[in-house]
Order: C-alpha cells, then structure tokens, then sequence
C-alpha cells in the first residue's frame, strides 16, 4: 500500500509540473493550448539528445531542457499565438490541435518512432529501503524537486510584482494598460515560462514515461482531466488534483480485477470516472472558486 501511494506521488507532482504550465495559460490568460503537451515532448527530446549525444548528465539538462522550451514558447507565442488570444475558442482549439499533429510528424521524421530511453544518473538509481517501504531513488528525487518547484511557483505568483501585475492583466487588460503595465510582455513571459515547465516536466518524465512522437496525444487528456478536476483558479487546484489522480491511476494498475482469467487495468477507468463526477457535481473543479466568489 505503502509503495503505492509513493509511485502514485511521485506520477502526481510529474503530471502537476507537465500540466500547471496550461493551467497557467488557460486559467490565467484565457487561452486554450491544447499543444501544450507538444512542449513537453521537446522538452523530453532536447534532454534524450543531450544526455544520449553530448553526454551531459541530467542535472545539466534540466535547466537545458526548460531555457530552450521556454524560449521555443516565447517565439511561437510572439508569431503565432499572439494572434489567438481574441478569437473564439474553437478556433484556439483547431490551431493548437494542428500543431499538435505538425510537431508529432516532425519529431517521427527527424527522432524516429521507437520510443527513446533515458538513463538516470548512478547516484539515483536503485531503491533503498525503510522498513517494508521500498523507496526507488530517482522517484523520491523527482518529488522533492517537483515539491520545490510547486512551492517556488506558487510564491511566485502570489508575492511578488510579477504576480499580481499578471492577475491585473488578465482581470482587465484596458486597465492594467492604463496603469503603466506592459500587458504584451506580461503575457509573453507567461506563455514561456508555461512552455519551459511542460519541458522542465518532459524532461523529468523521460526516465518514467514512455517518450515517443506520440506523447502530446497520448498525455494531452491527463493535462485537461488535471485542469477540469482541479480547477484554474488556482496552483494549488490542479496541484492536488494531480495527486489525486497520480495515485488513482497507479492504483488502478496495482489492484487490477481478474475476469474470465484476464487482469483489467481499472487506472485510466478510475481516472475519467472522477472527471465526469467533478464535472457534474463541481465544474468548477474541486479546488476552484465559484464564479462571482
């Protein structure tokens, strides 16, 4: 039980750092990137190259992998982006949509399909155990990281300038313009640094997921299960949410149901039953404010 509730941890701060980056855009700015996880993916890649290629080890290629995505992000959202953030939301999703399938097909063409394997660094790999606890060293490093990282963000956005200059922004740009804040900038940096999160979390995940072309696709339903659970009002919203789910899912594959002798992966049916009841019930998410409160 123990050992579930730790992998289930572990998989819920990684989907948290994959996924605040959207919560950040959709919740904050009011835009719907549904590409986000396309960021991740070559956050996942520049990290593959750099270790597999360069061979820089890990702890170099985090920071690597989140200043490349982020000024990937920053360029995009001056080119391309930018010119979304009026339109309706249809149209945000059928952009994003089309450069999710662009950015698979160029990674297939120039990566390859076979899903790439990363190696950990010595220092983190094996388990070391504490009682009947059995502890695997690069999950327990990802946790205190990601947990460092949720506490960091969310100062970040609370205490400082930056912070409430964006929350003033997104309230009402007109005015916020009208004060002296630089809206355009605001924004921009916001969108980057969304962007270097999901490939700071790409990069993170590649010794645990399955990284290949696919992975946008494949993971871009956790990133809006995160945000409709959780909410976007808030960091902490989708935070929990991610835990939430982290350990559902991993649950789900440990206590797997045999029927007619076949065992049943119950994880992504456990996953999507709480969305639908969060949707029902709460649609504001469990963490997320009302409207008008």
């Amino acid at each position: 039980m123990l050992t579930v509730l730790f992998d289930g941890l572990a998989y819920g701060m990684l989907l948290f750092v994959l996924a605040v980056g959207l919560s950040i855009t959709l919740g904050l700015m009011n835009f719907i990137n549904l590409a986000h996880g396309a960021f991740a993916m070559a956050g996942g890649y520049i990290a593959v190259v750099l270790m597999q290629r360069f061979g820089l080890s890990l702890y170099w290629s985090l920071p690597v992998a989140f200043v490349v995505t982020a000024a990937l992000g920053a360029f995009l959202e001056r080119t391309l982006y930018v010119h979304l953030y009026d339109k309706p939301h249809l149209e945000q999703v059928m952009f994003t949509i089309g450069l999710v399938f662009m950015s698979v097909a160029a990674v297939d063409y120039f990566m390859g399909a076979s899903p790439q394997i990363v190696d950990v660094p010595k220092s983190l790999e094996g388990n070391f155990d504490i009682g009947d606890l059995s502890i695997n060293k690069y999950r327990l490093f990802v946790i205190v990281f990601c947990a460092a990282l949720t506490v960091a963000l969310q100062l970040g956005l609370s205490k400082t300038r930056f912070g409430s200059r964006l929350r003033a922004a997104v309230d009402d740009a007109r005015v916020a313009r009208g004060l002296g804040v630089n809206v355009t900038a605001i924004f921009a940096l916001t969108f980057a640094f969304g962007s270097g999160l999901a490939g700071l979390g790409g990069a993170l995940g590649a010794a645990i997921f399955s990284l290949d072309p696919q992975f946008p696709l494949k993971f871009m339903i956790y990133f809006l299960v995160v945000i409709a659970v959780g909410g976007t009002t808030t960091i902490t919203g989708p935070f929990f949410a991610s835990i939430l789910l982290g350990v559902a899912d991993v649950a789900g594959k440990y206590y797997t149901p045999t029927i007619a002798g076949q065992k049943i992966q119950i994880g992504g049916f456990v996953i999507y039953t709480i969305m639908v009841l969060v949707l029902i019930f709460r649609p504001q998410g469990l963490f997320g404010r009302a409207p008008g409160k």
